[in-house]
């Protein structure tokens, strides 16, 4: 689903009067979880799931076309992990 069909879900699911409200408040939720993010805190939302901020060590990879091996430097990224109700219907 592309960002467009979403915020036009979340508009008819939601009460917004137009559809660049409801892609306004899409955003605000998207940039306030931006910001909480780069200051390494955890988001839960209960019942829903947890947007965690991991950190990946640095490691050796290699490069495809040479077979040449690299040095991959450690970063942080984000990992989402369902919460119970969440895991549950995604797999009944």
């Amino acid at each position: 689903m592309t960002k467009k069909e979403f915020i036009e879900l979340y508009f008819r699911k939601g009460k917004f009067s137009t559809k660049t409200e409801a892609e306004k408040a899409m955003t605000s939720f998207l940039e306030t979880l931006e910001e909480v993010a780069l200051l390494n805190e955890n988001i839960l939302f209960s019942g829903f799931g947890k947007f965690e901020v991991v950190e990946k060590a640095e490691r050796l990879g290699r490069n495809p076309k040479t077979g040449e091996e690299v040095r991959i430097p450690a970063k942080k990224s984000m990992k989402f992990k369902p919460g119970k109700s969440l895991d549950e219907k995604l797999n009944n």
